[in-house]
């Protein structure tokens, strides 16, 4: 047997399933349009949820910091890479975001599958959403602790759990979850789950990858003064760069630098990438107009679907998926689009569960009207053609 064999074996099984993921590439034109074959399409499945990845500032500090520290970091943190920028960088988001302290690491992956070990030991129990990313899942798994899912937003479900494992002897209790969930667009009631942590002694540790930019107040998310003992977010969505954050207490910065591996031993972000975050944390709070604009087509985009018999779920955010729960109609339905220049990804198993396959639209502030109305006309004529019905 050949010692690829398994390897074989699993690309085989996800072309049977028509599951096979390939790369497709593709040219940015603008933050809502790009380049793919030689065709120009309307994007409406990035996370560049305020256009910021083409912000003349942001390039020019990424340049101008490359100029003055040079193209990468060189090493860790704790051995030379720690340049003054990161410190000046993470204050500034610390003020922002309500906390005492900050610290960047590499991607929302990276910080999830590490961090959550890192505050865990074999005793501790974790309490965890049940339509958390797959980030916080593989973090859980590596915690090599008792984990327990609550059902998705079930507050109530959470507090029974808690109660029932309130006399075990668990060294440290966990509650992980994020205030916008990513393939769902839905929202995490921060104040109730803030209340429950407190009533049992729980540590409360938030993913605000999707909602850092675009919500709360200036923009700086959903637990900004909530009483959210750690939040995690990214700077590859609405702050249209790249790079992974943590909010909390000096005290527990000081831990993750002394015990996350994820933070030890991998090189430090490039210089130009910690330039471009200093660029979107100058204007994200600025941007109160383009938030309402964005929430404002969002909320036309959720009525308009909808309107023409498809669920969008509890969406209330740039999020918003169309539930066709059929997989091969929502490879149909991403065809159809595709066809009439506009890229929306198919969601599918494995990503989301059997019979969940969707299309998640995410919008920017940067989309015109014309572009919602090209969509929206768009789905009128696949839904009026098809209706129910494959092609």
């Amino acid at each position: 047997m050949s010692k690829y064999s398994f390897i074989e074996t699993e690309l085989h099984n996800r072309d049977a399933q028509h599951q096979r993921r390939t790369l497709q590439p593709i040219i940015p034109k603008s933050a809502v349009e790009v380049d793919a074959g030689g065709r120009t399409l309307i994007n409406f499945c990035s996370n560049d949820y305020l256009g910021l990845s083409k912000h003349p500032l942001l390039k020019k500090r990424a340049a101008a910091f490359l100029e003055k520290y040079g193209a990468g970091s060189t090493a860790s943190r704790l051995i030379c890479g720690n340049f003054d920028c990161f410190d000046l960088v993470e204050k500034k988001l610390a003020s922002l975001k309500g906390y005492e302290a900050a610290l960047t690491m590499s991607t929302g992956f990276q910080a999830n599958m590490t961090i959550l070990p890192a505050l865990s030991d074999r005793n501790t129990l974790i309490v965890s959403d049940w339509l958390n990313h797959n980030s916080i899942i593989q973090g859980t798994l590596l915690s090599r602790c008792r984990v327990i899912r609550f059902r998705h937003n079930d507050t109530g479900h959470l507090k029974q759990i808690l109660q029932e494992n309130a006399g075990s002897a668990y060294s440290r209790t966990l509650i992980v979850t994020e205030s916008v969930f990513s393939m769902d667009g839905d929202v995490s009631d921060i104040d109730e789950l803030a209340d429950i942590a407190e009533a049992f002694n729980a540590l409360l540790i938030v993913d605000e990858a999707h909602a850092t930019g675009v919500m709360g107040q200036d923009g700086m998310g959903l637990t900004c003064g909530k009483g959210v003992d750690i939040t995690i977010g990214t700077f590859g969505k609405a702050c249209g760069c790249f790079g992974s954050y943590i909010a909390c207490s000096q005290k527990v910065r000081e831990y993750l630098i002394n015990c996350c591996p994820g933070f030890i031993y991998t090189t430090a972000l490039p210089p130009p990438v910690i330039g471009a975050i200093d660029a979107a944390l100058a204007i994200i709070p600025d941007m109160d107009e383009e938030r309402r604009e964005l929430h404002r087509k969002a909320d036309l985009l959720r009525k308009a679907i909808q309107d023409l018999g498809w669920s969008t779920g509890d969406s209330s955010t740039q999020i918003i998926p169309v539930l066709m729960g059929n997989e091969e109609e929502a490879l149909s339905l991403s065809a159809w689009l595709e066809k009439h220049g506009i890229l929306a990804t198919a969601i599918r198993p494995p990503t989301v569960a059997q019979g969940q396959s969707r299309i998640r639209f995410t919008l920017s502030a940067s989309h015109r009207d014309a572009h919602l109305d090209h969509l929206i006309a768009s789905l009128k004529e696949y839904k009026a053609r098809y209706g129910h019905q494959l092609p």
